[in-house]
């Protein structure tokens, strides 16, 4: 089947997600500017053990191939290993589900990454967003990148493996990439580089770290050169309007191929539109998470044929897609419209008459009762 055609084939949906993300908790010891979900606090509501086993069980009849675990911090759980496990090797002659989770690294020690080492079907994403801590630690807070590179050492002596490095790339770090990845290349990791959205946190921080276009066009030839090597979670289709498509797909999976789980159960259309407008339903509810997968409005309404909108008259629609959906929401523009970073600069005077005090808000915040401030301008 050709790429376009997939493409088509995708965006009507499918049985199963492909890649379903599982924010097990908001709990988080760090406060990153950027944060999609808000992390800091528990939530008192968070789904128990039982409800979570109950959870991979589902995913597992709806053969899903893997989850991505995150959160908050997910290793805050205590049943975090208990859940891993079951997930990797339910037992009685079940087929196992893969898991790779994203963390900040402070809690693996020697132990647990020997822990870790020991696991199958497991892979791990450690997240840092400078390659020295002046840069990383204004973003993440101080302390943290040495932290990260405690947990990729002690994943080195373990013998885990490749684990992933993983970057939200800012106007602060673009001209670190190389760098990055040669920080993976020296502990035999893989890089992978994702975009940033103005999700969560990152709704008062996008104006003053999303790259510049100048920057884009940065990312976008450094892929071209790169990108057999270096992972993007489909990230950066927005650019593909500059001519060579980027490995991956360029479309917005949204309730088509991809989902998150929050927390407390609630399921919504993709990681980075956390807000009521995209809640589909709970895995809490009658049928649990298939019968939200399968039957919510929301899914359906984003599986159908979509408007291409202010951009049907741009030759380069075909190859970016109009962009990200959650981008366009949270810097109040309308999702049939330009993404905020359309290398066209086709959103520019649409982003200069938006009222930023006016835009979306995600709907919870569970950050740690303390004002944030940013000190990267």
């Amino acid at each position: 089947m050709s790429a376009p055609a997939l493409v088509e084939e995708l965006k009507r949906g499918l049985d199963a997600p492909i890649c379903l993300t599982w924010e097990l908790t908001y709990a988080c010891n760090l406060q990153c500017v950027h944060c999609l979900s808000s992390s800091g606090r528990r939530d008192p509501r968070e789904l128990s053990t039982t409800e979570a086993k109950q959870v991979l069980d589902e995913l597992r009849d709806l053969q899903v191939f893997y989850i991505n675990i995150g959160g908050g911090e997910p290793m805050v759980r205590s049943d975090f290993f208990e859940l891993v496990e079951y997930a990797i090797n339910p037992g009685k002659g079940r087929t196992g589900i893969g898991v790779k989770f994203s963390t900040n690294g402070t809690y693996i020690d020697a132990a647990k990454a020997q822990r870790l080492a020991s696991m199958e079907y497991l892979d791990i994403q450690i997240s840092i967003d400078g390659i020295d801590a002046a840069t990383n630690d204004r973003v993440r807070g101080a302390g943290s990148y040495a932290m990260a590179r405690r947990a990729m050492d002690h994943l080195a002596s373990a013998g885990f493996g490749p684990f992933k490095i993983s970057v939200v790339v800012t106007r602060h770090n673009v001209d670190q990439l190389d760098e990055f990845k040669a920080l993976a290349d020296s502990y035999g990791a893989q890089l992978r580089i994702t975009r940033l959205r103005p999700s969560g946190r990152g709704a008062d921080t996008w104006h003053d770290l999303h790259p510049t276009n100048a920057q884009q066009r940065q990312i976008y030839n450094w892929l071209l050169a790169r990108g057999d090597a270096v992972l993007t979670g489909d990230s950066f289709f927005h650019l593909n309007a500059l001519g060579e498509s980027l490995p991956g797909l360029n479309m917005c999976g949204a309730g088509r191929v991809v989902c998150l789980i929050d927390p407390v159960g609630d399921v919504y259309a993709c990681p980075f539109v956390i807000h009521d407008q995209f809640k589909a339903g709970t895995v809490r509810g009658d049928g649990g998470f298939a019968e939200v997968w399968k039957h919510s409005e929301l899914f359906r309404s984003l599986r159908e044929p979509q408007s291409a909108g202010a951009c049907a008259s741009c030759g380069s629609y075909d190859a970016c897609q109009g962009g990200c959906m959650a981008a366009k929401f949270f810097t109040g523009l309308p999702l049939d419209g330009p993404d905020p970073e359309c290398v066209a600069g086709d959103a520019d005077s649409m982003l200069g008459a938006v009222r930023i005090e006016l835009t979306p808000r995600p709907s919870l915040d569970h950050s740690h009762r303390r004002t944030l401030s940013l000190t990267t301008r």
